[in-house]
């Protein structure tokens, strides 16, 4: 994978046999998509949501938002940005450092900052 689009920006993981772009309802018959998603009782997910997803588990494992932007194909990161959703633990997990930080003998209130 690390040769795609590496001379290429328009270059797909996944193309047609005689080359180019999967259409999409090709990509969702040939993957059972709707029958699948029926089973498991997803019937609400769509494949678009699969992309916001990996865009996430990619960030929470660390990749930096100019890499997830460019394996996304965005033009400007603010819309990579929009993928990327947080869960809640991360929110409280954030909320919390803050309250520590500020507790703490080197928070802004210790130091005059504030």
């Amino acid at each position: 994978m690390a040769a795609v689009g590496e001379n290429n920006t328009n270059a797909r993981l996944f193309v047609r046999p005689c080359g180019g772009r999967i259409a999409t309802g090709v990509l969702r018959d040939a993957t059972h998509w709707d029958e699948v998603v029926e089973k498991l009782g997803y019937e609400h997910l769509r494949r678009h949501d699969l992309r916001h997803t990996g865009l996430t588990w990619m960030a929470d494992a660390g990749v930096s938002l100019h890499v997830l932007q460019k394996i996304a194909g965005h033009a400007d990161s603010r819309t990579t940005e929009r993928y990327l959703h947080p869960d809640r633990r991360e929110v409280t997990d954030a909320g919390d450092k803050l309250s520590s930080h500020l507790r703490s003998r080197s928070g802004p209130g210790q130091r005059g900052t504030l």
